[in-house]
């Protein structure tokens, strides 16, 4: 899968669902942790977990809102439980469960949806996770990450085990290109600078992340510099840096595999309204459900591309 990219250079990695799925068996040696799964295990790779460590995983079956309830009542335990499935079936097909069982009492459980977005290709959009980004943040007290690639989502998974309190994941089916080869300094909350620019900010999570930065590359050829930062945080969202870029930038592009409401640029928008107003431009499916077909040609059909996001830096400099 190209994502398009043909400006920049980047080494193919792993699914952001593998490396969490591997990662996660690295740390099962905390016996605290105890892993959830709605029966697709091979495919969200907790099926490496359940290798290592069967007493502490447990399949629900296709029954997510049971799912969520058992990692809330061993949350409720003192253990540091791991739900995991398709990013559509946890959060839209079990959200009240979530929110009265996790979100409510505010239950320390950690909630993975992988095969996210409109890159799931031909499953179709009855499993793509468009919405669930949207739905996490609304979830008070959730924080919510949006890894970009292997590294990063290795990381985020160590990150979303340390932290006290509820975590959404989100995680892609494709294998994605390495924008952190030599390894990423994660933090929840705090977004990373992948490139500096003074002349416009591109703000990205998830598999746009590489495209904002094949983006930028072209922009330069122009005389443009753009700032490329990977927000993998979207609850908290880190307040500061993107003040910072409405302030010492031309303005600021959003780019989410993702509806236009509710999510990254929703978010992004909120904080630029109220610190520092400056021009926005979005990039994200819009208001439509996606159809099925091969990824790339799915991607750029609904404007997911490094030239979308060229084209958006344009409208935000034009004046």
């Amino acid at each position: 899968m190209s994502f398009g990219l043909t400006r920049i250079q980047l080494e193919e990695g792993a699914a952001t669902r593998e490396a969490f799925g591997e990662t996660l068996a690295d740390l099962g040696s905390d016996e605290r942790i105890v892993v959830v799964d709605g029966d697709v295990n091979n495919s969200t790779f907790t099926n490496h977990f359940m290798e290592r460590y069967p007493d502490r995983f447990f399949n629900a079956g296709i029954a997510e809102s049971n799912m969520v309830g058992i990692a809330a009542g061993l949350a409720a335990c003192g253990k540091i439980p791991v739900a995991a499935s398709f990013s559509t079936f946890i959060m839209s097909n079990a959200f009240d469960q979530i929110r009265m069982s996790v979100a409510f009492p505010n239950q320390n459980v950690k909630l993975v949806g992988t095969h996210a977005g409109i890159s799931i290709g031909e499953d179709g959009p009855s499993q793509m996770a468009i919405e669930d980004v949207a739905l996490a943040c609304s979830l008070p007290g959730f924080a919510v990450l949006v890894p970009a690639d292997g590294p990063s989502a290795a990381a985020a998974t160590r990150a979303m085990i340390e932290h006290e309190g509820p975590v959404f994941m989100r995680c892609g089916r494709p294998k994605v290109p390495v924008v952190y080869p030599d390894g990423v300094d994660f933090h929840i909350g705090k977004a990373n600078t992948l490139r500096d620019g003074d002349d416009v900010a591109i703000i990205a999570n998830g598999i746009m992340v590489a495209m904002a930065l094949d983006a930028a590359e072209g922009l330069a050829t122009e005389g443009v510099q753009a700032r490329v930062i990977d927000m993998h945080t979207v609850k908290p969202i880190d307040i500061e840096i993107i003040e910072r870029a409405a302030n010492e930038t031309g303005g600021i592009v959003v780019a989410e595999e993702h509806l236009a409401y509710g999510g990254l640029g929703a978010t992004v928008a909120m904080v630029v309204a109220e610190r520092k107003p400056t021009r926005l431009a979005f990039v994200n499916i819009g208001d439509t459900y996606a159809t099925s077909g091969k990824p790339d040609e799915i991607l750029e059909h609904y404007g997911l591309t490094p030239e979308a996001i060229t084209d958006a830096a344009r409208r935000v400099l034009k004046d």
